[in-house]
C-alpha cells in the first residue's frame, strides 16, 4: 500500500471507531436493556410538536437538583453525571432521588444534570407525520406512556410512545 492509501485507510478506520463510540450507549440499551414504561408529558404543552418532533418530560422522574435552592448540599455543587434509580409502581416505573454514585441494585438511568433539566437521553422523539397528532393528544391528556430500554450501565433508549389509556 502507498502512503496515501494508508492515510485514507487510517482516516476511515478512525471515523468508524468514532461513529461506534457515538452510538454505543443507545445501541447497548436497545440490544441488552430491560424494558421499562414511564409516564410522559410535554415540556411545553403549547406548541410541543414542531412537525414530527417532540421534546418530552417525565413527571415520575426527579428534576435536576438546583444547588441554589437548598436541595443539594454545598459540597455537591458539582454537576454532571447523575444517577436515577428506578422502581416499579404498578404498570409504570418511577425514579428515585438523583444520586452521584451508581446505585447498587436494580435498574437506573445514567443522566446529565449540567443544564436546566435532567437529561437521560430519552427526551426527544421523532414521529411520522401521520402519528404526530395522536401522540400530541395523548401527551396533552396525560395518557401517553413511553417504552424505554435501560441497560446495566444506565444507558437508555426511547423505543416509542404508546397513546392508549
Amino acid at each position: 500500500m502507498t502512503s496515501r492509501t494508508t492515510r485514507v485507510a487510517v482516516a476511515a478506520a478512525v471515523q468508524l471507531v468514532l461513529v461506534g463510540a457515538a452510538v454505543w450507549a443507545p445501541l447497548s440499551a436497545r440490544l441488552t436493556g430491560e424494558e421499562v414504561r414511564l409516564r410522559v408529558a410535554a415540556v411545553d404543552p403549547v406548541g410541543a410538536f414542531r412537525g414530527a418532533y417532540v421534546d418530552l418530560s417525565y413527571p415520575d422522574l426527579p428534576a435536576a437538583p438546583d444547588p441554589g435552592d437548598g436541595s443539594v448540599p454545598p459540597a455537591d455543587e458539582a454537576r454532571g453525571t447523575a444517577f436515577v434509580p428506578l422502581t416499579r409502581q404498578g404498570a409504570h416505573w418511577v425514579g428515585g432521588p438523583v444520586q452521584r454514585t451508581v446505585p447498587e441494585d436494580g435498574p437506573y438511568l445514567r443522566c446529565d444534570d449540567s443544564g436546566w433539566r435532567l437529561r437521560c437521553g430519552i427526551e426527544s422523539l421523532f414521529l411520522p407525520q401521520d402519528r404526530a397528532a395522536a401522540v400530541q393528544d395523548a401527551v396533552d391528556a396525560g395518557t401517553a406512556v413511553a417504552t424505554v430500554r435501560v441497560d446495566s450501565a444506565g444507558h437508555a433508549a426511547l423505543l416509542g410512545v404508546d397513546v392508549g389509556p
